[in-house]
């Protein structure tokens, strides 16, 4: 995974709560085996008509949001099925980052598990920024090492996150590359075992 330190990006906003993970991508698309190719799918029910064609009424269609990496949504985003594919699909997009006043607590692990810096903020703010990432082009920062969240015209804030999962995003971890740590300790464990 990449690495998260500091991240400033585009601003997209989803202006729904209660997004499930059969809306960030239905299970029609679950049949992949890899982690690659899932973006094109995000949203498919709000972003596609029947026929393949773009719905030019969602807003993540529009040119104005063409390159985005930070998702602002509502309360209990990734709520529903615990499908490891929607961080896929929302990463596999170019989101790095997804601020929301609440999360269900598997897609916020599996976030973290697929390197997308998911932040808690209070609803009053994140209804601030989604209002300011629809009334005009947006940028914010995400500075994963000093736990805050700013833009270039004042706004401000600070966002917890537990040390274990604040690592593994700086170092770009996965639950792989975590155990990958103690392979020394590995392998002077397996080669005391040769031959009992």
């Amino acid at each position: 995974m990449e690495p998260i330190r500091k991240h400033e990006g585009l601003v997209y906003p989803l202006n729904r709560s209660n997004v499930d993970t059969d809306q960030i991508i239905p299970k029609q698309f679950l049949k992949r085996i890899e982690r690659q190719g899932f973006g094109q799918f995000l949203f498919y029910n709000w972003r596609f008509h029947h026929d393949g064609s773009q719905k030019e009424d969602f807003s993540l269609n529009q040119p104005k949001y063409d390159g985005t990496s930070i998702l602002v949504a509502g309360e209990n985003f990734g709520c529903g099925s615990s499908r490891e594919h929607a961080p896929w699909a929302l990463e596999d997009y170019g989101f790095k980052v997804i601020l929301a006043p609440s999360f269900a607590d598997i897609f916020f692990n599996n976030c973290i598990k697929n390197g997308i810096l998911a932040v808690t903020l209070p609803e009053e703010e994140i209804s601030q920024l989604i209002q300011k990432a629809e009334n005009e082009t947006y940028h914010l920062t995400a500075d994963l090492k000093n736990q805050v969240i700013y833009d270039n015209e004042g706004f401000k804030t600070s966002f917890e996150v537990n040390d274990y999962q604040k690592e593994m995003l700086i170092n770009g971890w996965d639950d792989i590359s975590v155990t990958l740590t103690h392979e020394n300790k590995i392998k002077q464990y397996e080669s005391k075992k040769v031959g009992v």
